[in-house]
């Protein structure tokens, strides 16, 4: 009995994806740690080839690996992936910059070539200096920021979002922690919800506006989403506040509905976005389907021996 899970391994086991690589290999390599300007050329080289941007959702080294022999363009380390890999919903939790934090070295182990992106929360009161933040994300090897998790979660004039704001840890932090680190030359990416959030965010130099239409939909642990065109019309109204404000910038999506490969080639149909951002598309309900379908898989084959065991000799102790 074959399945596409017999497929895509042996795919993998036949260098089909980006690599097949041995310890050897990564030991052959340095550190995959880039400067902005080496991840903005490595971006604007796959658009150039025709190819969207892929930022690949990755909180363990088992999906890091695969997410590069998959060919993603960069790998995101969120502290709400830990969540998603214990089998739960996506749940923001613990100290979310101390797990980002810490997870690097495992990331940074198995990856070849590929830059990893930091998810920082700029209002995390433990890091009152943003560049002392700042510092250690790049010193722990990252090639990259991005805002998340985010006040913009927070709807705006909501108390909890005004409360933040009121106390100095609302979206304000997130903007002066982008001119940090435009000015340190390191590559920043932004979550917004709103077209005034992609606005501001692109005035204060992000290099990456990714457009947020809402938690993923789909698999056992998805949110509930509205429609794909609700979320296209998100997405093109974010994209032209940005665009506005600065023509050159990069814009991805994310969330909602946009949960698939055939949802994203609707997103690239009807908006002029240049490419995708998958947290829970890639490190959870791939996991879910891929695990269900080989368990079910070796679970219909046929064995020889169907009958029960007979114990009638065997010895009691």
């Amino acid at each position: 009995m074959g399945s596409d899970i017999d497929a895509a391994a042996g795919r993998l086991g036949t260098n089909g994806g980006r690599s097949a690589r041995t310890l050897a290999d990564l030991d052959a390599h340095p550190l995959p740690i880039f400067s902005r300007a080496e991840v903005l050329r490595r971006l604007e080289a796959s658009l150039e080839a025709g190819s969207p941007v892929v930022a690949a959702g990755s909180s363990c080294g088992l999906v890091a690996k695969s997410a590069e022999a998959g060919g993603a363009d960069l790998i995101i380390v969120y502290s709400t992936g830990i969540s998603r890999l214990r089998g739960l919903p996506t749940t923001i939790f613990g100290e979310p910059n101390d797990m980002s934090l810490a997870m690097a070295p495992e990331i940074l182990n198995v990856v070849e070539s590929t830059p990893v992106i930091c998810g920082v929360e700029a209002s995390d009161p433990h890091y009152a200096r943003l560049s002392g933040l700042l510092d250690k994300v790049v010193a722990a090897g990252y090639s990259g920021i991005i805002n998340f998790p985010t006040v913009t979660l927070l709807e705006p004039g909501t108390r909890q979002r005004e409360a933040r704001e009121g106390l100095g840890f609302g979206f304000a932090r997130e903007l002066e922690l982008v001119r940090k680190a435009r000015a340190a030359e390191v590559f920043t990416m932004s979550y917004v919800f709103l077209p005034d959030e992609a606005a501001a965010m692109t005035a204060a130099g992000v290099d990456c506006i990714v457009a947020h239409v809402g938690g993923t939909t789909g698999g056992m642990d998805g949110f509930r989403a509205s429609s794909i065109d609700d979320a296209i019309q998100r997405v093109n109204g974010m994209l032209a506040a940005a665009r506005d404000e600065r023509p050159d910038v990069l814009v991805l999506a994310h969330g909602g509905a946009l949960d698939t490969p055939a949802a994203v080639e609707q997103l690239y149909r009807r908006t002029d976005a240049q490419g995708f951002v998958g947290a829970s598309s890639v490190e959870r309900i791939p996991i879910e389907v891929a695990v269900s379908t080989a368990v079910r898989d070796f679970k219909q084959l046929t064995s020889k021996r169907t009958s029960v065991l007979n114990r009638s000799h065997s010895k009691e102790f």
